[in-house]
């Protein structure tokens, strides 16, 4: 946003600058088309160039034949008149044959250009969208950026190939075309630039408007959107229903829609005045060139063909110079659109490879060092961790404990480096992280998410997911399902690891939000990393299934290194160690039993979550 703020103000300040600019993009919009459609590009442009040179053929063939014609009525079929109407006749057959078949194969060829460059261009996004830091997906930045960038990109790229080639093709039908409108008079082209001119401004000046209505309603049309959604999505039908919701939504929908109905249709408005004003103009200054050609043929300076001759040549001029102007002015707006593509493109990742990475640990040997780490989210003055300090000793399990909002779920993204401290070290077997290799060090890490992900797809691709580049072992499919207490729930689906699941496609099975998780929790132990991070492994879980999960937990990450982040008690209590934050720091530290006995945070939470275990079972 600030960006786009900064470049308005320079546009405003310096026109001159703002149009370079928009070249820069023209050129690496250009360079975009040319490293996705080559061949069909080359393709292209042989096409453009004879269709641009068949109208103005048409236009001397007509005057050929009209005069043919005038010559040949009330003389007879002889062989002479016959052949000087056949002749032009034929090769106005041939012209017009020729223009149909070379529409089609232009038809054909902006196609495959269109799919390529869609292919490529949506390429670019995802792989810029897997590339930026974790941070830009939690700014209102993130949608606008994306919202722009996605939903224009490839809309925007092939019409500036359309529209240069529209350039091509006019520029060279023009040319011949004044090379034919010349010897009447010098100053006919120039008559048709001046005739244009309006519809050239207009194009222009509505462009440059809708391109700031566009820009300006981009949070409005998210907006839309989400009430959309709400409406319609499966996930959400349940709470509109019960709450009786759909009025309200669809009240605010409405409203929004008016709104920028209203701001749009203004638009069209004003456009429509303007372009009936400038075509206006054009047809009184063509009535004015078309008198003067009549008063030379009333003198016998023109015969009937010259004046169909310059009838078409003007008329086709006009038009050329308009679509020409129009061509000039639609590039530069799609330019305008493209820049939120380059923008969104040109982002740096913060959080990136040393110059000269280290290789990521096969094994941890001594531990993970938390040293006076400092953290606030961008754009928060909160600190969410403060001067924090922590050791976690390799082939451990330890769990972290505290209220919401403690900074239990932060310290994961700090351990997965989705960000960077602003103060103090994390560090792997007395390495900080920032000089390991990233990819290697994730390779390292497996995670169960709070807000985990249940893709569509079989029980099987949502379980191997955790590991893509090993190789499939149905052995360790099995043991991960029975690692998160999912393989009882897989054995009675109906293709068991098979199954699609979810409802967006047809045959899929829903599961609960438990059995979800424990797929989720499958494909975390399915990598076989040396740290394994679990966030809340057990909040969908009832009494009986948690403890039945942690029977086994234990056996599963033996010599590995394990971190909780857990509200249960009751889960954290087989850990090794407990660690207690408040407010971005550690507070209290030992085992289940130590920490009964001081007393504390710990102690009174755990008393309290007894109490209400013992009243749940009472009822």
């Amino acid at each position: 946003m600030l960006n786009e703020s900064l470049n308005g103000r320079l546009a405003r300040s310096n026109p001159l600058g703002a149009v370079v600019r928009r070249l820069a993009y023209l050129r690496r919009a250009l360079h975009l088309i040319w490293s996705a459609t080559k061949e069909w590009t080359l393709g292209w442009i042989v096409v453009l160039v004879v269709q641009g040179l068949l109208p103005a053929a048409t236009v001397y063939i007509t005057k050929h034949l009209v005069d043919g014609v005038a010559a040949a009525v009330g003389v007879g079929l002889s062989g002479e008149n016959v052949q000087q109407v056949l002749i032009p006749a034929v090769l106005m057959g041939s012209v017009l044959v020729l223009s149909q078949i070379l529409q089609g194969l232009l038809g054909w060829i902006q196609t495959a250009q269109s799919e390529l460059l869609q292919d490529h261009i949506k390429a670019l996004l995802h792989r810029q969208a897997a590339a930026v830091d974790l941070e830009f997906y939690e700014t209102p930045d993130y949608f606008d950026h994306m919202d722009r960038a996605n939903a224009q990109a490839d809309s925007r790229a092939l019409p500036i190939l359309q529209n240069l080639g529209g350039l091509l093709k006019n520029s060279l039908t023009l040319v011949a075309i004044a090379g034919l409108l010349i010897p009447y008079s010098v100053w006919l082209p120039l008559v048709l630039l001046l005739s244009t001119l309006p519809a050239l401004g207009t194009v222009v000046r509505h462009n440059l408007r809708y391109h700031q209505w566009w820009r300006e309603t981009t949070e409005k049309r998210r907006w839309l959107e989400y009430y959309d959604r709400v409406l319609t999505y499966r996930r959400t039908a349940p709470e509109v229903r019960i709450f009786d919701l759909s009025g309200y939504f669809q009240q605010s929908y409405e409203t929004l829609r008016h709104r920028l109905r209203e701001s749009r249709l203004r638009l069209s408005r004003n456009q429509n005045l303007a372009n009936f004003g400038a075509g206006f103009l054009a047809l009184v200054m063509t009535g004015f060139v078309m008198a003067w050609m009549v008063v030379r043929a009333f003198r016998g300076s023109a015969s009937l063909g010259d004046l169909a001759l310059f009838y078409q040549a003007f008329s086709q001029g006009q038009g050329l110079m308009r679509t020409l102007l129009g061509n000039v002015g639609q590039l530069y707006t799609d330019t305008l659109f493209l820049e939120h593509l380059f923008t969104f493109l040109e982002l740096e990742p913060k959080v990136k490879n040393a110059p000269r990475p280290r290789p990521a640990p096969e094994d941890l040997c001594h531990g993970i060092e938390i040293e006076d780490v400092s953290f606030r989210y961008p754009g928060s003055e909160h600190l969410a961790l403060r001067h924090f300090d922590l050791f976690i000793p390799a082939g451990e399990t330890v769990a972290i404990v505290g209220a919401n909002g403690a900074g239990k779920s932060t310290l994961i993204k700090l351990l997965c480096r989705f960000y960077d401290p602003e103060a103090g070290s994390v560090k792997i077997d007395g390495v900080d992280i920032r000089d390991l290799d990233l990819v290697q060090l994730r390779r390292r890490i497996t995670v169960l998410f709070q807000d985990h992900v249940n893709y569509a797809g079989t029980v099987t691709d949502n379980v191997v997911m955790g590991d893509l580049l090993a190789e499939h072992d149905l052995g360790r499919l099995t043991a991960a399902a029975r690692g998160s207490g999912a393989h009882e729930t897989i054995e009675k689906l109906p293709q068991g690891f098979d199954t699609l699941l979810g409802k967006q496609f047809q045959g899929g099975t829903e599961l609960s939000g438990g059995q979800w998780q424990r797929i989720a929790l499958a494909r975390a132990f399915y990598r076989r990393s040396p740290v394994v991070m679990l966030d809340e492994p057990t909040s969908f879980m009832d009494s009986w299934a948690e403890t039945r999960w942690l029977d086994g937990f234990r056996a599963l990450v033996k010599g590995r290194t394990a971190v909780i982040v857990t509200h249960r008690f009751t889960t954290a209590m087989r850990a090794d160690v407990i660690h207690v934050m408040e407010e971005g720091r550690i507070v209290e530290s030992g085992d289940h039993e130590a920490l009964l006995g001081q007393g504390g945070l710990y102690a009174a939470s755990w008393k309290a979550q007894m109490r209400v275990s013992q009243r749940s079972v009472a009822v």
